[in-house]
């Protein structure tokens, strides 16, 4: 868990402490959090896995573009 809020951390410049991309609603927070957790599940292969999670979970059956996350 702790990695996973360092990747978090220093992958979305909304959560870096001293950032310049903050965001003004809570909904735009969460829409970044919700992408990059997305984009992590469905679109990244894991290093150790050769898949994406996803997959490895039974979930997905390929890899996702990013555009498919935002259609």
């Amino acid at each position: 868990m702790d990695r996973q809020n360092l990747t978090m951390r220093m992958q979305i410049r909304r959560l870096t402490r001293l950032m310049n991309a903050f965001s003004k609603k809570r909904e735009n927070l969460w829409a970044a959090l919700y992408l990059h957790s997305a984009f992590c599940n469905l679109c990244r292969i894991h290093g150790s896995l050769r898949v994406t999670p996803a997959m490895e979970a039974g979930i997905g059956d390929d890899v996702r573009e990013i555009s498919e996350l935002l259609a």
